[in-house]
């Protein structure tokens, strides 16, 4: 039996996140969202470099290992359908740390549609 993906649809992470992870583009800004946040919960920096937007990507990134991402929903999306230019997706994922502490990031992430692929501009937290 295969695990059920981080991102929390429910499907099997090799037919969810793990495709895109694999390098098939997303189809929508939400899928993108997505397979970020399970890339953060597994690890997986050089994927969340790859689907950052050039004019914003850092030049490196950190993961914290010691935090675990235990839970994501999806709370609004604007526009980001495969006929877009641009999307929005606002959504709670929730994370616990080595020592114990817990909490919820709350994002709204900008998404753009570049050379036919989704990527991550930036976020606001609240």
């Amino acid at each position: 039996m295969t695990e059920p993906c981080p991102c929390d649809t429910g499907k099997p992470y090799p037919a969810c996140c793990g495709r895109l992870h694999a390098g098939r583009p997303a189809p929508t800004a939400v899928a993108l969202m997505r397979s970020r946040y399970s890339a953060f919960a597994l690890g997986l920096a050089d994927y969340l470099l790859a689907t950052w937007h050039p004019t914003t990507r850092p030049a490196s990134l950190d993961l914290d290992a010691g935090t675990t991402w235990t839970g994501l929903v999806v709370e609004a999306t604007e526009a980001g359908k495969a006929w877009d230019a641009t999307g929005v997706v606002a959504f709670s994922a929730s994370w616990r740390g080595a020592d114990g502490d817990s909490g919820v990031l709350r994002e709204r992430s900008r998404f753009a549609l570049a050379d036919g692929r989704w990527l991550y501009v930036d976020g606001t937290h609240s």
